[in-house]
Order: C-alpha cells, then sequence, then structure tokens
C-alpha cells in the first residue's frame, strides 16, 4: 500500500504560480512513477505530468511550457508539481499518482483555482 498526501493547492490569479507537493509512504521502495492528474467540474479526470525513477518525464500538451514535475533525489517519496502562467482552465482538483507495476494509488486531491 502506498498512502499520498497533497498539499499546496489554493486560489490565484491568472498569471501567477502555484507549486504542489506530494508525499508518499508506505511501500514506497515498489513506485515505478508518481505523477499529477487534474479534474475539472463535469470532465474526466486527466494527466498533467509523469515522471519516473529514472527522471523521464513527459507532460500534457496543455502544461508543456508551464509546468515542471519533479521528484527530491533524496527523499523518494516526494513530488512537485511547479505551475507558472496559470490560467482559469487550470482549474480542477489536482490529484497526485504512485505507480507501481500493477497497482495505481491516489491522494485525496487539492484544490487549485484560478480566476481571470
Amino acid at each position: 500500500q502506498v498512502q499520498l498526501v497533497e498539499s499546496g493547492g489554493g486560489a490565484v490569479q491568472a498569471g501567477g504560480s502555484l507549486r504542489l507537493s506530494c508525499a508518499a509512504s508506505g511501500s514506497i521502495s515498489s513506485i515505478i512513477a508518481m505523477g499529477w492528474y487534474r479534474q475539472a467540474p463535469g470532465k474526466q479526470r486527466e494527466r498533467v505530468a509523469r515522471v519516473t525513477n529514472g527522471g523521464n518525464t513527459n507532460y500534457a500538451g496543455s502544461a508543456k511550457g508551464r509546468f515542471t514535475i519533479s521528484r527530491d533525489n533524496n527523499a523518494k517519496n516526494m513530488v512537485y508539481l511547479q505551475m507558472n502562467s496559470l490560467k482559469p482552465e487550470d482549474t480542477a482538483v489536482y490529484y497526485c499518482n504512485a505507480e507501481q507495476v500493477l497497482r495505481n494509488f491516489w491522494g485525496q486531491g487539492t484544490q487549485v483555482t484560478v480566476s481571470s
């Protein structure tokens, strides 16, 4: 089992920045990748960014050039999402995700609200 706790959400004006953090605990040695997803009202959950244990990253098109995902090289249980140049369409609940070979784990989500 892996437990995930997100923090760092909030309300910001368009053009502002936020940094989300996610702390993993439990069977973290079996995690192969971590990522951030988001879900806006009435929409499906979508992946925003993902980083593997090897440091490979990928981003949704909407996030490229504005968001940066990173993991703490020392404390492998932390993953961050730096979000810059935020837009109203970035408003959503953001979820941290941890992947094992056969299972995925989710945090409880943190609200990000961007006003115009």
